[in-house]
């Protein structure tokens, strides 16, 4: 079995992605989806995470980067993770992380990117899901307002819906996503 397929049949065993026909899900955007994808259930398995890091690695083979990070909480166990893999399989790469809160700290030096990052640094952004792209946008105007240079972000699962792939690739960013809502749509069916 591919390693993508084994990543698709792990959201199936972690209970991390649920299909509701009749009533659907409300989505953070406030959109209805038949698909609810859970990636921070996905990624409090060790197994699921290990996936991850290889795929994100082989995915990212090619793509000059510093650092990788996203918005806070989702992107913090998924960068992580592709940094941890990466240092054990590439001969020692050093992908430094970070994080870039909702909003500014109030107190100490008030900086809304936290982690080790400098100004000039190549940036990958990551999330977990992709759908309208508002978190991808927030994240990448943070980091490019902290002097990053993004051209790449990688998700999770790509849904496929409300545009989310357009409006980050209008930003100047390629999006890479390890699945789609189909990859798991297509697992769900082999399970039933």
């Amino acid at each position: 079995m591919s390693v993508l397929n084994e990543l698709a049949r792990s959201f199936h065993e972690t209970h991390s992605f649920k299909w509701d026909r009749e009533k659907g899900f409300t989505l953070a955007s406030g959109y209805t989806s038949p698909f609810y994808v859970d990636c921070r259930a996905l990624m409090a398995h060790p197994s699921a995470r290990r996936l991850v890091g290889q795929l994100a690695h082989e995915a990212l083979i090619g793509v000059e980067i510093d650092c990788l990070g996203g918005l806070e909480i989702g992107a913090i166990a998924i960068a992580t993770t592709i940094s941890d893999y990466a240092f054990a399989a590439s001969a020692r790469r050093e992908w430094r992380t970070f994080v870039v809160r909702k909003q500014a700290k109030d107190h100490g030096l008030g900086k809304m990117i936290e982690g080790a990052v400098r100004s000039g640094d190549r940036a990958l952004i990551v999330d977990d899901v992709l759908t309208s792209g508002g978190s991808l946008l927030k994240a990448i105007t943070a980091a490019r307002e902290a002097g990053l240079t993004v051209t790449d972000a990688l998700v999770i699962v790509d849904r496929k819906e409300q545009d989310g792939r357009a409006k980050v690739e209008q930003c100047g960013v390629k999006v890479t996503s390890l699945l789609t809502i189909d990859d798991l749509i297509a697992q769900q069916s082999r399970r039933s």
